[in-house]
């Protein structure tokens, strides 16, 4: 190496430029974990790394609007470690590492998420007074995260409401009530996190003479093939005229209405629905809703129903059941407990068998049953070499 005067004074000029420009290097730094989500009540820490940069560096942890920490927040001794103590909903946001050193400074970002149960509230204070023919609305707000989802219901009743949702806001509205609307109204707001009510009573005040229809029952679950009454009450000035209908659809075709009330006979699962008494006078009319479940024992057919087969043929059995859910399938030999050595029974009804025997030949019996009732369907397995 030539070591002239000339060359050690180049590299002494290099070295100098180089440990300059490594004095006077401004931080760089990074956030780990750069995003966090916890539940409400829980912690969260982030770390803020220093890579490079002339020492002494220092830090410094701020929100991202560069206002001060939440009074939860706590910083290590070093400044590296933020932690955010049982994190609360309003802690969720941006946290923002700040290194400095005498040659400048750099900034990296951490993100809070805070997951948090829902939280509901109306625009209206109950009881609400209302006249009848009035158009009234109710905007239920909730909050919460993940986002929850909101429903309105009738107290005692699962009939479907009438709702419109925008952005955070759920709207129960009608154009004109009618005093069968009275009643108390639940809005529920859920998510991951739990669930949240807020219920308001609403009071429709109708004018004298005006109708109003009442039924016994507002809800009721009856048996395939069974006859069926529905009573509707009204009272009004004069005494108002009662009608019944049906929601969506024409009314049994084997139906009567004699006073107000309304009878099905041999009701079928096809006669589910709401069905409406109507009261009617020269001051307005009223309306009743009554809900109707139709359930059925099982009906059982077996896909197919004889299948011939040879000694080691697959067999396969479908057994198809009709009626109300939950419904069990299973599957035995006629005259025997169970079912051949190497055959597998599924919860959808399929009955299998990979390779035949002359000995799986014979009857086999699919049993359907539910709440109601069962059924039965036989296939005939023949099997010959």
């Amino acid at each position: 190496m030539d070591s002239s005067p000339g060359v050690l004074i180049l590299c002494s000029l290099l070295c100098s430029v180089y440990l300059c420009a490594v004095s006077a290097q401004a931080p760089v730094v990074s956030v780990e974990p750069r995003a966090a989500t916890v539940r409400q009540g829980e912690s969260a820490s982030f770390r803020c790394q220093v890579g490079s940069g002339a020492p002494p560096v220092q830090l410094q942890w701020k929100r991202a609007n560069n206002q001060a920490l939440p009074d939860n927040a706590k910083v290590g001794p070093d400044g590296s470690v933020l932690t955010i103590a049982k994190a609360r909903p309003e802690n969720k946001g941006q946290y923002r590492c700040m290194a400095s050193n005498s040659a400048g400074r750099s900034t990296a970002m951490a993100v809070l998420n805070v997951k948090y149960a829902p939280k509901v509230q109306l625009t209206q204070a109950g009881p609400l007074q209302v006249r009848m023919g009035e158009p009234v609305s109710v905007d239920c707000r909730a909050t919460g995260r993940p986002r929850p989802t909101t429903t309105w219901k009738r107290q005692g009743s699962t009939l479907q409401l009438v709702t419109k949702e925008t952005n955070d806001v759920n709207t129960i509205q009608w154009p004109a009530v009618h005093p069968e609307d009275s009643g108390v109204y639940i809005c529920l707001a859920e998510n991951s996190e739990g669930v949240a009510e807020v219920k308001i009573k609403i009071v429709v005040q109708g004018q004298p003479g005006a109708p109003v229809a009442s039924v016994g029952a507002t809800e009721m679950t009856v048996v395939d093939g069974h006859t069926i009454t529905m009573s509707c009450q009204a009272s009004g000035s004069p005494l108002p005229v009662i009608t019944w209908s049906k929601l969506r659809a024409p009314l049994p075709w084997k139906h009567t209405v004699s006073g107000g009330v309304l009878t099905l006979n041999g009701v079928g699962r096809q006669d589910s629905g709401q069905y409406i008494c109507n009261a009617t006078n020269i001051h307005g009319y009223s309306e009743a809703y009554m809900q109707m479940e139709v359930e059925s024992p099982p009906y059982a057919t077996s896909l197919p129903d004889q299948v011939r087969l040879q000694p080691g043929d697959a067999l396969s059995l479908q057994c198809l059941a009709l009626g109300t859910h939950p419904i069990q399938i299973e599957w035995s030999r006629g005259g025997r407990v169970s079912l051949p050595p190497g055959s597998e029974s599924t919860k959808d009804g399929s009955l299998q068998i990979a390779h035949v025997k002359l000995s799986d030949a014979g009857t086999y019996k699919c049993v359907a049953t539910n709440h109601i009732g069962s059924s039965e369907a036989l296939a005939r397995v023949i099997i010959r070499a």
